[in-house]
């Protein structure tokens, strides 16, 4: 018997947005072995006689995965289908999470990278959050906010993963999986779209089969245009090719690269003065157009190995090396209140001048053994292990701080700008000074080994574990050579357990609980390097299948908690200080799938109650932080709901849809009662066939123009949403 494992093919009335295939995936769940997993998580497998006895592949094995159905999974996960990207003309990560009502926006750096929440728990605020590309810890790094070209799908994972993947958020962990070389096909799609603002867009994407084993993966994307803020324009581009090679019939090697680069100017976005949003138009830009762009820049490669024993037995080993760089200046509204002169003459906003140098290298090692065995009448699924993680950060920071703020209302002195009249480059750009210039390298290893085992028809016991050995060193340039130098080394085992019931045909029930941590690169501006983030994470829940297995879902509930929290150090930007323990719990609801009529449906919601745990001062602000203060950015409930209609328009498929996503009151500012509202935005999509194989696509994104801010990190650094946006689009096929 043969197995030969190959991408599934798409079904010509599939969901025009992805519903159809929205699938719960995890880190633990669906290594391509089974053909019911398969169907999950996007490949199959065939079954072809040729009594050979091998198994040829041809298709791509996550990290992380045993071979799973998703009601056997004791955590919480769902995926975001590429259609559902497409469909709804989605073309940063940043905005397909919105799609996921447990991750929540936080501070961007000015929109020059991706910072998120799962379930109410962020990373360092100094550094953009951390996720998986392909199982790799690849997301690290100074890149800008990456585009959606090359992504097949993204999976939220939620609640305790760090047993297996470690250095981890407690509330989760974003693993985007690329879009790979499939073996022994030929096909593409090119796009071209014009929408509001003058922005223009073309990618393509080309999968060419050179030979029966050798395939090429080709895919690229420029974008360009303005946005809604004044004198912000940006340029996008880059290229992401994959190659896919089968070494006999039982291995296969698969090569990814990735060149990108992003120019964008710096933008702080909006002040809010005593709690008025009208206080400036949303479009008015506070910065200095002369500063010019800030340019991230990527360059990336990840080599797998996939090799199959057996049926049940399976091998992957990979390797990763990814460097960013980012720089630019900018000019930032002073956020201490003694420098800030608007709260004394309320028109002139005082301002830093900075400049960033950030450079950073990562690479990573990794091998794991996935297979299944049975002793006496218990049957185990086990996976085996390890890998090696360096990352290295180099931070060149320069700023020029305004004085001390005078009550004379015609002191000129701060940098400031007229916020009612701004004239840009009214003064000289004032010269900086090197505030940071500091080398930090993080180097870990780990191992790792979770057993899965079926007690019973109905009931499994999950069992697992990870050892990592993590050093960091910090040489801060500085200081005297006598104490530029710090390292520190640490040791850490993360267990995990979890138990799945198979109640009966639509409902399993699960339960978990995990330990993790999260290490805490660089040291404070006394150069003492942090203790790591420490985490305990439990949930319980349900998983769903409705309507025959149409409409399937999630319900979850959880508690997660985590000490050695870090905050920027406002004093010294560049630097963080330790703030002591948070706490999130929340309910969660995840339904999706296809219903009566052709229609496809999506509905996410969340509840969180993330809050500080420790009496502590603010170090950004001077204000006290006491137990039961909520987390910056997090909004208490979330709700995003989508419907998809499929019907023929004059013999032609078609579809037509519309969604919409609700985001409660969030703080705005740590510390402090500044709060953001409450929003509630709609979307429209759709799109026919004009002719065969050439699709013409159209999105209304905030469809009644409402006014909402995405995100804040103080009541002088508020970023607001955009406004009522309109695409028009043609996508051909072959």
């Amino acid at each position: 018997m043969s197995i030969t494992t190959t991408p599934r093919k798409r079904a010509a009335s599939s969901c025009a947005w992805g519903l159809r295939h929205l699938t719960v995936a995890t880190p633990l769940a669906a290594l391509l072995a089974a053909a019911s997993a398969q169907a999950q998580s996007g490949d199959a497998l065939h079954h072809l006689p040729d009594g050979q006895g091998a198994i040829t592949v041809t298709g791509v094995r996550q990290a992380y995965r045993g071979d799973f159905q998703l009601r056997e999974i004791p955590q919480a996960i769902t995926q975001i289908d590429g259609e559902t990207l497409q469909q709804n003309n989605i073309v940063r990560l940043t905005d397909a999470l919105d799609m996921n009502a447990s991750v929540a926006r936080q501070n961007t750096l000015g929109g020059l990278w991706d910072a998120f929440a799962v379930r109410g728990f962020a990373g360092d605020e100094n550094l953009p959050s951390g996720y998986l590309v392909n199982g790799f810890n690849a997301g690290r790094g100074f890149a800008g906010q990456r585009d959606v070209a090359g992504i097949d799908r993204i999976e939220v994972l939620k609640g305790p993963a760090a047993a297996l993947i470690g250095r981890g958020e407690p509330g989760g962990t974003i693993n985007i999986v690329t879009k790979q070389a499939e073996i022994g096909r030929s096909f593409g799609t090119g796009s071209l779209q014009y929408g509001s603002y003058d922005r223009f867009r073309a990618d393509a994407d080309a999968n060419l089969a050179l030979t029966s084993g050798l395939t090429a993966r080709l895919i690229g994307y420029y974008e360009n245009g303005d946005t809604f803020r004044d004198y912000v324009s940006q340029k996008r581009w880059g290229l992401l090719p994959s190659v896919g090679l089968t070494l006999g019939n039982r291995t296969r090697l698969t090569y990814d690269f990735e060149w990108t680069r992003v120019e964008v100017p710096f933008d702080r976005g909006i002040v809010v003065l005593n709690g008025d949003f009208d206080t400036v138009p949303r479009s008015r830009f506070l910065g200095e157009p002369g500063d010019g762009d800030t340019v991230a820049r990527a360059t990336g490669h990840q080599l797998r190995l996939d090799h199959q024993f057996s049926d049940d037995w399976s091998l992957q080993v990979g390797a990763s090396h990814r460097d960013t760089k980012l720089t630019g200046s900018s000019s930032d509204a002073e956020q201490a209140r003694a420098r800030q002169k608007l709260y004394v003459v309320g028109h002139s906003l005082s301002r830093q001048r900075r400049s960033r140098r950030y450079d950073a290298e990562h690479n990573v090692l990794r091998a794991e053994l996935a297979g299944a065995f049975e002793t006496a009448s218990l049957r185990h699924r086990v996976l085996i292990g390890g890998d090696f993680d360096h990352f290295r950060y180099d931070n060149f920071f320069t700023r020029y701080r305004p004085p001390a703020v005078s009550t004379n209302p015609d002191d000129q002195a701060g940098y400031v700008i007229d916020i009612d009249n701004p004239v840009y480059g009214r003064y000289p750009l004032p010269a900086t000074a090197v505030l940071t210039n500091r080398l930090d390298t993080q180097r870990s290893f780990g191992f790792y080994v979770q057993d899965q085992i079926e007690l019973t028809d109905r009931l499994q016991i999950r069992l697992g574990g990870r050892y990592d050995n993590l050093t960091l060193k910090v040489d801060n340039r500085l200081l005297a050579p006598a104490i530029r130098h710090n390292s520190r080394r640490y040791e850490r085992f993360s267990p995990q357990a979890g138990i799945v019931y198979d109640l009966n045909a639509a409902i399993s029930l699960y339960a978990a609980y995990g330990e993790g941590y999260r290490a805490n690169i660089g040291a404070d501006f006394l150069n003492n390097i942090f203790d790591p983030e420490t985490s305990e994470s439990i949930e319980a829940g349900a998983k769903l299948a409705m309507l025959g297995g149409a409409l399937t879902g999630t319900l979850s509930v959880y508690q997660l908690s985590k000490k050695n929290v870090l905050a920027s150090d406002n004093d010294n930007p560049g630097f963080s200080v330790a703030i002591g323990k948070a706490r999130s719990r929340g309910v969660e609801l995840d339904l999706n799938g296809h219903l009566p009529g052709d229609i496809d449906v999506l509905l996410s919601y969340a509840y969180t109650d993330a809050q500080a745990r420790s009496t502590v001062n603010d170090p950004n602000f001077g204000f006290q932080i006491l137990p039961g203060d909520r987390l910056i950015n997090i909004p208490d409930h979330v709700l995003n709901l989508q419907a998809a209609k499929h019907f023929s328009l004059a013999g032609r498929a078609a579809q037509l849809g519309a969604g919409m996503n609700y985001v409660g009151k969030r703080l705005g500012e740590t510390g402090t009662d500044f709060t953001l509202p409450s929003h509630t935005l709609f979307r429209l999509f759709g799109s026919v066939d004009v002719m065969e194989n050439v699709e013409l696509f159209g999105t209304v994104s905030n469809l009644f123009d409402a006014t909402w801010y995405a995100s804040s990190y103080s009541s002088v650094w508020v970023q607001p949403g955009t406004p009522r946006t309109v695409t028009l689009g043609v996508r051909a096929r072959f």
